[in-house]
């Protein structure tokens, strides 16, 4: 094989490449600069470190405070999910925000649960069956992971108050122009 060929082979192959993988089902592209990753933290608990009861069912079932870095230019909104990986019966989902104003870059303590809050924000329903924050609660046993995790849109969404995760991941399908998550952990005392 010429070494002409061989470039138009590869050529070929990288663009078919290219192909499958921009239409497969639930690819989205990201933008590939340092803006892709947005830092999320709390003031209560440090990444992959303990939840404090106060955030859980064992306490006051309050959401933590959170915060993030500067989301990259063109967002449009900012939503979150709270989930738990580690349930006995698949991922359990504690929080579904979004459509939080892009000039938001934190969270209060104890959000109200609300299904609409006054700045346009919309609260979905968790996995207890009730709208807002849900904290850990995980059975009697090993911790549980929980991830918080922060997307910015390209878009605010045309979703009623009280969607599920799932409807929230749908709507943001090729939307997200970075994302950042916190982890912390949770034992359930008694």
């Amino acid at each position: 094989m010429t070494r002409r060929m061989h470039a138009r082979a590869l050529a070929v192959l990288a663009t078919g490449t290219l192909f499958l993988l921009s239409n497969t089902p639930g690819h989205t592209e990201q933008p590939a600069t340092k803006d892709a990753a947005v830092s999320v933290t709390s003031s209560t608990f440090p990444a992959e470190g303990s939840i404090p009861a106060k955030y859980s069912c064992e306490g006051a079932n309050i959401s933590p405070p959170l915060s993030w870095t500067t989301l990259p230019a063109g967002t449009k909104s900012v939503a979150l999910i709270c989930d738990d990986p580690d349930a006995p019966a698949g991922t359990w989902v504690h929080w579904v925000l979004y459509n939080l104003p892009a000039t938001t870059n934190a969270l209060e303590e104890k959000l109200p649960t609300a299904a609409s809050l006054p700045n346009g924000t919309r609260q979905g329903v968790n996995d207890f069956g009730k709208t807002g924050y849900g904290g850990p609660c995980p059975p009697p046993g090993k911790p549980h992971r929980y991830f918080f995790k922060l997307y910015a849109l390209d878009t605010g969404l045309p979703l009623k108050p009280g969607a599920t995760k799932q409807e929230l991941v749908q709507a943001m399908e090729h939307h997200i122009l970075a994302e950042g998550q916190l982890m912390g952990k949770y034992q359930r005392k008694k």
